[in-house]
């Protein structure tokens, strides 16, 4: 479907009842540019097109309609870009017997062309991103592809578009896929300052001036469209170069990012709350030019990750979905576990100690040593501290050494008693580090004194240097 602007021509007796039945039409002139402005969060995309329009001097009637499309009728816009000071728009009309189309009642006092803009919110355009990441043999360096798709379901078919998309969160009161679908006889039920939100919107430039808009010359046919970035507040623009025809219904795939010699870590983890109870295997990345990238924020997507296996092929390992991730993040891919990889706890032992008693009949506490039985079976065990002593145990059967992070949690009043340098990742998880070479085993020994009943005074963990004896 084409959106359908038009000059009228009028019998100068024209009845305001003649606004319901067809006229004929003079012009229908064709769109000059068209800029897509894509903000995904919300599925809300605002849409500016220039066009063309002959006038006559007094009074012309002016069509839009938007008929089988998802635009917001609330929103449209209309301003006169040339000969401004000459123009002006009298009124504007929805016709009962026509609920998709408006007329403007234009005063002109020339004869001749002038340019004008058309803005307005549709929905049913969206976009994704998704990338591809290919780790070399050695994996300590990658490539990575970055892509937009742009998708157009909303009825109306949008030919050498200026393509932008935004990456930011867009809170509005309504979806527009909603307002879109409300009758014209109900707009005017809408409260006033919801609409003007609306058009407020769709006039301001928020972060999507529309400067230079149609006048970029498109790219040539061998060479793709790149994706230009600009920073704009709390926003992130992206820009396809040149112009796009995106038919309703169909989608268009285009490159943002070709980075390669990407340096590349990888760590092994433990993280219970994040990863669950298993060691598994990350592909770490930092998205700054020291790294090979920093030149753009990367939206939300899925990343394909292979490696190369060393016989002229490539080995997929997985798929994952990631976050938005700023200029300067990290970039951290979870591969899952590693069956070269054996991660176990065992626990050596455990015993009791510094145990309180609470005498039946009487307000007083008793410190005895474990074991002394001194005190009657009458007795209640008021407080004690619980000893367990355990070895974080790996064994790496790979050709190459590992890095392991792993953080364990506690709750109460614990004391760590270690020598791995460990460090609190917050008050009440512990951190630390180790490196297993390729072939190896190694036992990390702690011990974990947690204080219970009388004895706890507190609900964090404080970290303490010792030898502990397995």
């Amino acid at each position: 479907m084409k959106l359908q602007i038009a000059v009228l021509v009028l019998a100068s007796a024209l009845t305001a009842a003649a606004w319901g039945r067809n006229v004929d039409l003079s012009t229908v002139p064709n769109r000059d540019s068209v800029q897509l402005t894509i903000y995904n969060s919300e599925d809300l995309t605002l849409v500016r097109e220039t066009r063309t329009v002959t006038f006559k001097k007094g009074t012309n009637p002016l069509q839009f309609s938007w008929a089988n499309t998802l635009i917001d009728p609330t929103s449209v816009e209309l301003r006169f870009l040339s000969n401004a000071d000459k123009l002006e728009v009298l009124d504007t009309t929805f016709p009962q017997d026509k609920p998709q189309m408006l007329y403007w009642n234009v005063q002109s006092d020339f004869d001749g062309e002038a340019n004008l803009e058309i803005t307005y919110f549709t929905s049913g355009i969206t976009w994704s991103a998704d990338y591809l990441l290919v780790a070399d043999r050695d994996e300590g360096q990658a490539g990575l592809e970055g892509f937009v798709r742009v998708s157009n379901s909303s009825g109306e078919e949008y030919e050498n578009a200026q393509v932008r998309l935004v990456v930011g969160t867009i809170n509005l009161v309504e979806k527009i896929a909603q307002l879109a679908r409300i009758p014209m006889s109900e707009v005017d039920g809408l409260r006033s300052d919801d609409k003007d939100r609306y058009r407020q919107l769709a006039l301001r430039d928020v972060a999507v001036t529309a400067s230079g808009l149609g006048g970029q010359a498109p790219v040539a046919a061998e060479a793709p469209p790149r994706v230009i970035k600009e920073g704009l507040s709390e926003y992130f623009v992206f820009t396809i170069e040149g112009t796009q025809t995106i038919p309703n219904g169909w989608s268009k795939r285009l490159r943002s990012i070709a980075a390669q010699d990407v340096t590349l870590k990888i760590q092994y983890r433990y993280r219970p709350q994040e990863y669950g109870e298993e060691l598994v295997r990350m592909y770490l990345l930092t998205n700054d030019k020291d790294s090979k990238l920093g030149t753009t924020p990367m939206p939300d997507g899925v990343v394909r990750i292979f490696r190369d296996n060393g016989r002229d092929g490539l080995s997929y390992l997985f798929s994952r979905p990631i976050k938005y991730v700023p200029i300067g993040d990290k970039i951290e891919l979870n591969l899952g576990p590693d069956p070269e990889v054996i991660f176990e706890l065992v626990k050596l032992r455990v015993f009791r100690d510094d145990i309180w008693m609470k005498m039946h009949g009487m307000d007083v506490f008793r410190r005895v040593d474990d074991g002394a039985g001194q005190i009657e079976v009458k007795s209640d065990v008021a407080g004690w501290d619980e000893h367990a002593v355990f070895s974080q145990r790996i064994r790496n059967y790979s050709a190459r050494p590992i890095d392991v992070e792993i953080r364990r949690s506690f709750d109460g009043h614990v004391v760590f008693r270690n020598s791995l340098k460990a460090t609190l990742h917050d008050y009440h998880t512990v951190q630390f580090t180790t490196t297993v070479d390729a072939g190896k085993k190694t036992d990390l020994l702690f011990e974990v004194l947690s204080h219970e009943g009388r004895n706890s005074k507190q609900n964090n963990v404080t970290l303490e240097d010792a030898q502990i004896q397995p």
